[in-house]
């Protein structure tokens, strides 16, 4: 009723209309899809900036800095080439099996750490939410890009394990960086997924890493793929086989090793593109809209 009642007698217009003339909006409403993604371009900047930091800033309390970006991957890499390379002779199955589990390692944990880290991307910066006004979906794509700046990294170190492990430079390297850009899309969309659903289930941080460390014995991140197809029905072989995480491991295996033959990848290359793009299409749009949907609710409460 009270929209519909005369604001301005004199003029004859409802309050509504009177918002409508003079561009008012109700308080943390939610802006349009196109209109949102536009608020996020314009903050790019902020993004950027402010994720170089939180890169700068997160190892400043100890000796190493931010030497620990690659220290970390190694000594996960060195750990997991002793228990499933020498323990287990899973070297035996692999040409190359320590180019190939540094691969699967440095890929994996871009995904790990950037889901792990936008759980709470929400929840750890209500202070920030609650004191300006921005797009909350800057927060778990700063999350992305902060992990992407670590993965660069990361990248230089695995190139110079490739090539010392006996691994030509070719042209097949260049395939890397579409397979990267379309894991980031994809990492984006999930991160925002995680974001929304973090803030609504605080508890869900502490659950993650259990969810992530069974996607990683399913992504074939420690031993040949070709296990899959061995212990399990077809059905669910092709199912793992189809895993998002376990598809950009496989292009970054192909794209850097030679050995990488269909006899020891989970697909065909066209196959792994084909899903690679997908799951970054699914993801990306579908995390974006699925956040944007939840935009009103972050910091409230």
């Amino acid at each position: 009723m009270a929209n519909t009642a005369v604001a301005d007698p004199d003029s004859g217009l409802t309050r509504a209309q009177l918002a409508q003339r003079y561009g008012l909006r109700v308080a943390g409403e939610r802006p349009s899809l196109p209109e949102y993604a536009r608020q996020l371009w314009r903050y790019r900047h902020f993004m950027t900036a402010y994720s170089r930091a939180k890169v700068a800033s997160s190892f400043s309390n100890t000796q190493l800095g931010q030497l620990w970006q690659v220290l970390t991957p190694l000594t996960n890499a060195a750990v997991y080439y002793l228990i499933f390379g020498v323990i287990l002779s899973q070297h035996r199955n692999v040409p190359n099996f320590i180019a190939y589990l540094c691969t699967g390692v440095f890929i994996f944990m871009f995904t790990q750490s950037a889901v792990l880290n936008g759980t709470s991307s929400i929840t750890s910066n209500l202070g920030l939410i609650r004191a300006l006004h921005f797009p909350r979906a800057a927060l778990p794509i700063t999350t992305t890009l902060i992990q992407f700046q670590q993965l660069l990294m990361s990248m230089v170190v695995l190139a110079g394990i490739v090539l010392v492990t006996g691994e030509p430079i070719t042209f097949k390297w260049l395939m890397l960086a579409p397979a990267l850009v379309l894991q980031s899309i994809f990492n984006v969309g999930v991160t925002m997924i995680m974001a929304r659903l973090g803030s609504k289930v605080t508890d869900l941080k502490q659950v993650m890493p259990f969810v992530l460390r069974t996607l990683m014995y399913a992504s074939g991140v420690l031993y040949s793929v070709t296990l899959f197809r061995d212990h399990l029905p077809g059905w669910a072989a092709t199912a793992l086989e189809s895993n998002p995480v376990l598809v950009y491991i496989e292009l970054a295996r192909y794209s850097l090793l030679e050995s990488a033959t269909p006899d020891h990848v989970a697909s065909s290359l066209g196959r792994l593109w084909v899903l690679g793009v997908l799951w970054a299409v699914l993801f990306g749009i579908g995390g974006f809209i699925y956040f944007w949907r939840g935009e009103k609710e972050y910091g409230r409460g």
